[in-house]
């Protein structure tokens, strides 16, 4: 599974790239993203073309860039992002697919362009959203949980939103964000990464809350150690998969689960 972080650090980027992520996000969304996420403790960054260049300048790990959602400006933050080096372009809070046709008609082929299906429009059209020459394709749960008007963040992997968006789409396949194995809140990272495992995952972020838990240790140990979890999971037996998927259903919806420990893969232990 590969790893995207959002960062506009060089030194940090570069290293945890180095170490094993596939490469960083630089982050332009701001457009009416207050206002969408009054009140919800969100992270709104304020990154600028002058960060996507100098991320372009630290690393040669895949550079990814978010742009605004469709509208009027985007003919010129397709240009600028990649005059600055990106390899893809991630558009986010998608509706329809004309918004994408749009977006792919600017990009003209010049770097790839990956979705956003964060609102219930783009879930309901995700057949649809999927049969462009897309990039990659990620469900923001997030944004899709404001848009639903719901507070529960992790509904979407439980009722079947998620496995029937994954169903329709071929491109690289992205949902949700980890952290160390052993951190996460409320649902602990290890029950989450074996659930993206579950749903054949191709890509995730590691964002605020991996920066936060990061902070005193070396990249060069986590970031392998999380792959190594990673590949843990995906050699487990039927029945420790299925454990792990009860185990992430009952964190997140607060049922009971009747069931003993689970081994969980192992990994290097973190050095003291």
């Amino acid at each position: 599974m590969d790893l995207f972080l959002f960062t506009v650090e060089p030194r940090w980027g570069a290293d945890v790239v180095a170490a094993g992520a596939a490469g960083i996000v630089v982050d332009w969304e701001r457009r009416g993203k207050a206002r969408r996420q009054l009140g919800e403790g969100t992270q709104i960054n304020a990154d600028t073309p002058d960060d996507l260049a100098r991320m372009r300048a630290a690393t040669d790990g895949r550079l990814l860039c978010r742009i605004n959602s469709s509208g009027p400006w985007t003919a010129a933050e397709v240009d600028e992002a990649i005059a600055r080096g990106a390899d893809e372009i991630l558009l986010p809070m998608v509706r329809t697919p004309e918004e994408v046709d749009r977006t792919l008609d600017l990009v003209a082929g010049r770097c790839g362009l990956g979705i956003l299906i964060e609102t219930q429009d783009a879930v309901d059209r995700a057949a649809q959203l999927a049969r462009r020459p897309l990039s990659r394709i990620y469900v923001g749960l997030n944004d899709l949980r404001i848009d639903r008007r719901s507070t529960e963040l992790f509904r979407p992997l439980v009722d079947g939103t998620v496995d029937d968006v994954r169903a329709e789409v071929g491109q690289p396949f992205g949902v949700g964000g980890l952290t160390l194995p052993e951190s996460g809140f409320p649902v602990p990272s290890a029950l989450l990464a074996a659930e993206l495992v579950r749903l054949g995952t191709d890509f995730t972020f590691l964002r605020r809350s991996f920066t936060a838990d990061m902070a005193g240790r070396d990249p060069f140990t986590e970031v392998p150690r999380m792959l190594e979890a990673l590949a843990g999971l995906r050699c487990a037996r039927p029945a420790e998969a299925a454990e792990r998927r009860a185990r992430f259903v009952a964190a997140v919806t607060g049922a009971p689960v009747d069931a003993g420990p689970v081994r969980e893969p192992a990994v290097a232990a973190r050095p003291a």
